[in-house]
């Protein structure tokens, strides 16, 4: 299926959120959303991802 991560286009086989990072090698410790809306990490497992789906997935940064 078609999904935007992280404002790129991509094609993905993963059912889940959790399947997506782990495909797309984001295993560290990343703030979710999907189509706008929070996924906290307990839920990324349930969390069915779908065609056409927005999906960010961000690292907190340092600075100021």
């Amino acid at each position: 299926m078609d999904i935007t991560l992280n404002g790129e286009a991509r094609r993905t086989s993963a059912a889940t959120l959790a399947d997506l990072l782990i495909e797309q090698g984001l295993t560290a410790k990343v703030a979710t959303a999907v189509n706008g809306t929070f996924v906290p990490a307990s839920l990324r497992a349930t969390t069915e991802i779908g065609q056409g789906d927005r999906i960010e997935a961000l690292s907190a940064m340092q600075g100021g």
